[in-house]
């Protein structure tokens, strides 16, 4: 990293927070030369490791897409699309890695979709669950209801 001051290559380090929900790293440096101490700011990127074992930076859009296609038909809102899409990249963040699993995802989209609307939550699970009968519906069914009992 370049210092602000005399642009010598080398700076040190001297503390590092994450901010903005997990989405930024706050870094403060010293350099190496001047001594000269400054501020740098780096999105944290979050990497999604697929099934395949390929991986692609995570992205909000990709995730709206495919839950707006759960919601397809249904009074659910943009806004509340996007607060869903922050809830569960703040979810996934919150474990602290910089590399998630797809399915890691998947599943913290499930409870909020939920909330947000059955059908919705429904469809999305059958493609994620890869349900392959009716039987898989009715025992999805059967277990939003001990939940919401639950509740």
């Amino acid at each position: 990293m370049y210092c602000p001051f005399c642009h010598h290559e080398q700076s040190r380090v001297i503390d590092s927070r994450v901010i903005d929900a997990g989405t930024t790293i706050r870094r403060r440096r010293e350099c190496t030369s001047c001594h000269g101490r400054f501020t740098t700011m780096e999105k944290a990127i979050l990497l999604v490791v697929k099934r395949n074992g390929l991986t692609e930076p995570f992205s909000r859009e990709k995730l709206i897409r495919g839950v707006r296609r759960a919601c397809q038909g249904r009074d659910v809102s943009d806004d509340s699309l996007k607060k869903l899409a922050q809830e569960v990249e703040e979810t996934v963040r919150g474990h602290g890695s910089s590399q998630v699993d797809a399915n890691q995802i998947g599943l913290a989209i499930l409870d909020p979709l939920r909330e947000l609307d059955e059908v919705a939550y429904l469809r999305f699970a059958s493609v994620y669950k890869s349900f392959d009968s009716a039987e898989d519906f009715e025992s999805e069914i059967r277990l939003m209801r001990r939940r919401d009992r639950d509740d």
